[in-house]
């Protein structure tokens, strides 16, 4: 740790964006706590008998919202992380072709 900047990212013309030490803990919390909402949601889903398909979608639906809140412009990430997770436990669990 310690307050190198990260160079992960890049900003629209190529060069590095800078994240102070602030910045990069401030992203792993709401990584983390993204992590636990889609977590806890999967297991509502997964475990609630009386849940319906359509609790479940809107459920899904919100948890993707709530993510694009957090981190803004990163739909395509989301679709690629917790959307097919969250299909296929959606097809399991309501048997959805």
């Amino acid at each position: 740790m310690g307050s190198q900047p990260d160079y992960s990212e890049a900003a629209p013309g190529g060069e590095p964006v800078r994240q102070t030490s602030e910045e990069i803990q401030d992203e792993q919390r709401r990584l983390r706590r993204l992590q636990i909402m889609v977590n806890m949601v999967m297991s509502v889903i997964g475990q609630d008998l009386s849940l319906t398909v359509d609790e479940a979608s809107a459920m899904v639906a919100d948890t993707r919202r709530a993510a694009l809140a957090m981190f803004p412009g990163k739909e395509l990430a989301f679709d690629l992380i917790y959307k097919p997770r969250l299909q296929r436990l959606m097809r399991e669990r309501f048997r959805i072709q």
